[in-house]
């Protein structure tokens, strides 16, 4: 049940309209925790329902007008609450291993393709990343709220870079096709 601390985190961060919200897990939030428009305005809803976000009150409520939401007191101790709780890392699943460890028996035709696909997607990311921490991560801003929001960017980086280098390795272990068998 991570998403709705992912819009709780997200509105401490700065409140913000479920348009906005959408948006900044488009930018942020979204490399590691992903979400729809739709799922993230039902979500809103929830929250709202449970008292932990209201939405801001406006000078002239209007028809049609965003609303914009901020964390009451209770969402900020629902979050404090989960943040301290202790949870389990969950099992890597990627059909890629799982592709690969079929390719043992039947043949790696077609693989190579897919991996060097992959090694391109994950170059263009660590790309992006990089050039995120140069924008939003200059030298001098020492917080611990900045540092622990680097900390998740160089996560992504870290696993950007692994990735990149076990594809090129993954690409270098496959058999030459000519000398499989048919």
């Amino acid at each position: 049940m991570s998403l709705p601390h992912a819009i709780l985190t997200a509105l401490l961060e700065k409140p913000s309209s479920g348009l906005d919200l959408t948006r900044r897990f488009d930018k942020s939030i979204g490399y590691f925790w992903s979400a729809t428009h739709q799922q993230i305005y039902r979500e809103l809803g929830k929250l709202e329902a449970e008292g932990f976000i209201r939405a801001q009150p406006t000078e002239q409520p209007a028809r049609g007008q965003r609303k914009s939401y901020e964390v009451l007191p209770a969402g900020r101790a629902e979050l404090g609450r989960w943040t301290a709780a202790a949870q389990d890392p969950k099992p890597h699943r990627d059909a890629l291993f799982l592709r690969l460890r079929a390719a043992a028996v039947v043949g790696t035709a077609g693989l190579e393709a897919d991996l060097c696909r992959h090694l391109d997607l994950h170059r263009g990311q660590l790309a992006e990343y990089e050039e995120i921490e140069k924008r939003d991560f200059p030298p001098g801003d020492d917080s611990p709220q900045v540092r622990l929001q680097h900390l998740v960017l160089r996560a992504g980086i870290e696993l950007e870079t692994f990735w990149i280098q076990w594809l090129t390795e993954a690409l270098a272990e496959l058999p030459d096709p000519a000398e499989q068998a048919p």
